[in-house]
């Protein structure tokens, strides 16, 4: 949080973007639908390019605005959706657990997403989702996802968006991530602008 004395308005609404990004087929619509509409959205139309979607949720007081992106998963679109980077305040990955390959690609989509980022921030805003946990014909085990995620210090929630199991926890911890972040660049800028301000040298002390 804001230390006292510096002018950030707690009350103040905040907007911040968030970027969901995976491999095609892992469920990205589904999930951005059951948590701003609490729907399961079940049309299997692949997304071109990008559409948006916002949520007003308050958190820690600050009343915050999210502008999530849904993106586009196929590879032959991958240059388009890394124009979409950036901006971003906070990125979701997201794969499917039936699907050991959607899971294996996690780290391109990491490596590109931060690669494309500027500036570059290894410790940038990110949650990892296992989604689709409600089927049985899972291929990727829950410790190998949390062992990919620990050894990258990246919050890991296994998902479902056709029940709604972990998806606004998912997402909440994201924004309260990304918001944390964001208090933090507003006190380091105010911060840096309060010591270029000539008033502010120090007086000089007589004997």
């Amino acid at each position: 949080l804001v230390p006292q004395g510096l002018s950030m308005d707690a009350s103040k609404k905040v907007d911040l973007k968030i970027i969901i990004i995976g491999a095609l087929g892992v469920g990205k619509t589904s999930l951005l639908h059951q948590y701003v509409h609490k729907t399961f959205y079940e049309d299997y139309r692949t997304t071109l390019g990008a559409s948006i979607l916002t949520k007003v949720l308050p958190v820690d007081s600050t009343p915050l605005k999210l502008q999530i992106w849904d993106t586009g998963g196929q590879e032959r679109f991958r240059s388009m959706v890394s124009t979409f980077y950036k901006g971003s305040d906070g990125c979701m990955l997201a794969f499917d657990v039936t699907d050991r390959e959607s899971f294996e690609a996690l780290d391109n989509w990491r490596d590109d997403f931060l690669e494309k980022v500027i500036p570059r921030e290894q410790d940038f805003p990110m949650v990892v989702l296992g989604n689709k946990i409600d089927l049985c014909d899972r291929q990727v085990p829950k410790e190998t996802a949390s062992a990919w995620c620990k050894e990258k210090d990246i919050p890991y929630f296994e998902v479902s968006a056709k029940n709604n199991i972990n998806v606004a926890e998912a997402f909440e911890t994201l924004a309260k991530q990304a918001l944390t972040t964001y208090k933090g660049i507003f006190e380091s800028y105010l911060t840096d602008s309060i010591k270029l301000t000539p008033n502010n040298k120090p007086k000089k002390s007589c004997c």
